[in-house]
């Protein structure tokens, strides 16, 4: 039987532009100018994902919708109203970088709000029980965005905004965020540092972004201690690293947290060809980790679950990792098939390095008081 699944889409969102980049490089000096758009943060992961759901037949099995924009009130719940002024000058200045990593062009500020309004409206669906589940292709990204500054691509923090709005407006209680996307969720991790009623999980490679980062230390403070789990993954580990990872961490903390809400910070940059990192998961490995958080919602909190979209960077690859995770949430398979998954399932990791992995995933896991 199908899931009432929504599907939370604006092509304005796609309309953000990260001003003239080579990948991540100004242009300039010795960077070329690009031929195209030329950064790495493209809105083409993001359309093509929704043309391959289109053409596939998916589309037309999901609710559909698009969302207003989030307001003043219910950004200032996260950022200072001192970042808010400065990033709407700069954007209706025409742009330019507002943080480390976070160029913006014209109109970004009305288009971050867009995309916030999406992940804002998806938790707000599942809460009042109008779907099942819940995705929001959300962009620009929010998982590195502190309270006060951009950084990463990431310019508003969409998911503390919808936390924070649907504590406010429905007296929501504990909420879950896993992040899977490949860079540390150091926004998110930050803004609920001190907080014990938001669990924060990131998984990623170790070092990568911010660069050096790990994080198996930094477990937050006061209130919060105890509510915040990182879990680094050796650059290379694979489609067995991370289910791993999953149920000896994630899902055993997400039982012992017994949360109302599960979110997802939903990057699909840990693919075997993304550009910015250095990981080998395959479309597979998406649907396989939606398929047990999905499963645990349903035990957990009445299956409520909202996936917000963040990074992935690999233009013709990320499209099919995330049919694979619509196809999961809504129990509707197509006929796709995805092209590069058996290529990239032949570079996993060998034996040596996947034992390696696996005890430092056990160690983690008794170090978090979660080992059986």
């Amino acid at each position: 039987m199908t899931r009432r699944t929504a599907f939370f889409f604006d092509e304005l969102s796609l309309w953000h532009s990260a001003s003239q980049h080579a990948l991540i490089l100004p242009v300039g000096g010795w960077v070329q100018p690009p031929s195209a758009a030329g950064h790495a943060e493209s809105p083409e992961t993001k359309r093509r994902m929704k043309n391959l759901m289109d053409v596939s037949g998916l589309t037309r099995q999901l609710h559909l919708q698009s969302a207003p924009a989030a307001s003043e009130e219910d950004l200032l719940r996260v950022h200072p109203a001192h970042y808010l002024e400065r990033f709407k000058a700069l954007s209706d200045a025409g742009g330019g970088e507002l943080g480390d990593h976070a160029p913006i062009g014209p109109g970004s500020y009305e288009i971050a709000k867009l995309s916030a309004g999406l992940a804002m409206a998806a938790v707000d669906a599942v809460l009042k029980g109008e779907a099942d589940n819940a995705y929001s292709l959300s962009r620009p990204p929010g998982h590195h965005c502190l309270a006060d500054q951009a950084m990463g691509f990431c310019f508003l923090a969409n998911i503390p905004i919808a936390i924070e709005a649907a504590k406010a407006r429905h007296g929501l209680g504990k909420v879950a965020v896993i992040d899977w996307d490949v860079h540390h969720g150091n926004g998110t991790q930050a803004i609920y540092y001190n907080r014990p009623d938001v669990l924060t999980i990131s998984l990623h490679q170790d070092g990568c972004f911010p660069p050096g980062y790990s994080g198996t230390e930094d477990r937050g403070e006061d209130a919060g201690l105890g509510s915040n789990l990182n879990i680094p993954l050796l650059p290379g580990s694979g489609h067995a690293a991370y289910l791993e990872a999953m149920e000896r961490i994630v899902i055993p903390a997400l039982e012992r947290f017994e949360p109302e809400l599960i979110v997802v910070a939903c990057g699909y940059d840990a693919n075997g060809v993304d550009p910015l990192a250095r990981m080998l998961l395959h479309s597979d490995s998406f649907r396989s980790m939606t398929r047990m958080v999905r499963e645990t919602a349903e035990h957990l909190c009445q299956g409520r679950l909202v996936l917000v979209h963040e990074g992935g960077y690999a233009e013709a690859y990320v499209p099919f990792c995330g049919l694979a995770v619509m196809e999961e949430l809504s129990d509707v398979r197509t006929e796709v098939q995805d092209p590069l998954r058996d290529f990239i399932d032949l570079q996993q990791p060998c034996e040596a390095q996947r034992k390696l992995q696996g005890e430092l995933i056990q160690q983690m896991a008794k170090g978090f008081g979660l080992a059986g």
